[in-house]
């Protein structure tokens, strides 16, 4: 299970962001402790940030997101314990907490929050090597749990390089690529090449071009005026792309890549990337409407198990009150410990009830995890096929304006023709037709 933590203030900001329904398919308030409020988790944490007020403590708020191995069905459970062990190690037992979990795109992760003030010292509580801290619960936990431990935990030095930042995840999704596609195209480039020109040209063939960045030294323009900062998605630091091109100055600059690649550009191709996007948009809305649909009745499954589980409690708890003696009798059974033998079974029996509940609704969720996961490959597919259309798209705009340019086409991929013309020529040299299967004359 991946812990991310981070201390923060604007407990505001953060209550709208964690029960945010429309960027989420599910939201659950699990459990508030340690606050006045009960019910709302926007009041429990301005009550934190009032008590916050009292100290000189800015960030007076630890947030924690706790995702578990794609394919784990991990319950209620397993999530407290997890949580449970992260606040030991933090220091913060007994600080005021919210739960509150997530589900979208078929998996569920949870978010705890803690204030760090101590309400007695009124001080807040120092939170040093926090992140080294929770990269040891994290391991304990893959080893607890016997998932497979990502090779990043086991090791740093081997994380995977092609790891990309929100910002570049934005960048990547305003120009409708796979962010992993393009990070892989720009290392491929800069590891094949050894110079400037090889570099120039290992990009062109990917469909991008370098440009003069006005603050970001040299960068990459595609084929819709789309920047990107050569270093970043390369992988690199500044000092090695300088090292390796070093008349920077003498590029174009962005508008000028732009401008040049607007004038040759051909309307075929742009026929091409307006297909792919009507493609893509006739079955987005049939598999939105599908995932709209399964949402809203996975919402109703969830709200009639409540209603079913509030009513059993409810009567439960009734007949469990009814059994303790009252009046005379009670004083008496209070007498002999009867009354004590009672309370302690209503107490064992609320208990097994309140994991009864827990125990349907994990397998409820459980079972709907599942059915959305089967829509969301669906709908990864889709974006996948839109991701790697344009990534082809890059290739074919790259030996256009090569041939533009008077120069002929550079691109890796040989056609179908060309490979099958290549093939006759090497069947003809051993002597075999091509019609012939192998030769097992040994």
């Amino acid at each position: 299970m991946i812990l991310k933590g981070s201390q923060r203030g604007n407990a505001a900001k953060l209550a709208r962001h964690l029960m945010n329904f429309q960027d989420n398919e599910h939201v659950e308030l699990h459990e508030l402790r340690g606050f006045v409020s009960d019910e709302q988790l926007l009041d429990a944490l301005l009550e934190a940030q009032a008590v916050a007020k009292g100290t000189r403590c800015q960030q007076h708020l630890f947030s924690l997101s706790l995702n578990p191995p794609e394919g784990e069905r991990v319950d209620v459970a397993t999530f407290e314990a997890a949580i449970e062990l992260a606040e030991q190690r933090l220091g913060l037992d007994g600080h005021a907490r919210a739960i509150v979990f997530h589900e979208k795109e078929g998996r569920r992760h949870a978010h705890a929050v803690w204030s760090r003030i101590d309400v007695e010292t009124m001080t807040a509580k120092n939170l040093p090597f926090f992140k080294r801290r929770l990269m040891e619960v994290s391991k304990e936990l893959y080893l607890q749990n016997g998932w497979d431990m990502p090779k990043g935990i086991v090791d740093q030095a081997v994380r995977n390089p092609l790891n990309f930042t929100r910002a570049e995840w934005q960048q990547a999704k305003r120009a409708m690529a796979d962010p992993r596609l393009v990070k892989a195209a720009f290392k491929q480039a800069w590891e094949s090449s050894d110079n400037a020109d090889t570099l120039k040209a290992a990009l062109e063939e990917k469909g991008y071009f370098l440009a003069r960045g006005d603050r970001r030294g040299v960068v990459a323009v595609d084929y819709q005026g789309e920047i990107y900062a050569l270093a970043r998605w390369s992988g690199v630091k500044t000092k090695d792309v300088k090292a390796r091109i070093h008349d920077a100055d003498n590029l174009p600059s962005v508008q000028e890549r732009r401008e040049e690649i607007a004038k040759r550009v051909s309307g075929q191709l742009v026929k091409y990337v307006l297909e792919i996007n009507r493609t893509y948009s006739e079955k987005h809305p049939t598999i939105e409407f599908k995932r709209t649909q399964a949402v809203e009745r996975h919402r109703e499954e969830r709200k009639l198990l409540d209603e079913m589980q509030r009513i059993r409690w409810d009567k439960e708890t009734a007949a469990r009150a009814a059994r303790l003696p009252k009046g005379v009798s009670g004083l008496w059974s209070r007498i002999t410990g009867k009354y004590s033998k009672i309370r302690t079974q209503n107490e064992l029996e609320t208990w097994q009830s309140y994991m009864r509940d827990q125990a349907e609704r994990d397998d409820l969720v459980a079972r709907q995890l599942d059915e959305r996961q089967q829509l969301q490959r669906a709908i990864k597919q889709m974006r996948e096929k839109r991701s790697q259309d344009i990534a082809d798209l890059h290739g074919e705009m790259s030996a256009y304006l090569s041939m533009q340019r008077g120069h002929a086409a550079t691109a890796k991929v040989k056609s179908d023709h060309a490979m099958q013309q290549e093939t006759k020529i090497k069947d003809k040299a051993r002597g075999r037709p091509r019609d012939q299967g192998p030769d097992f004359n040994l």
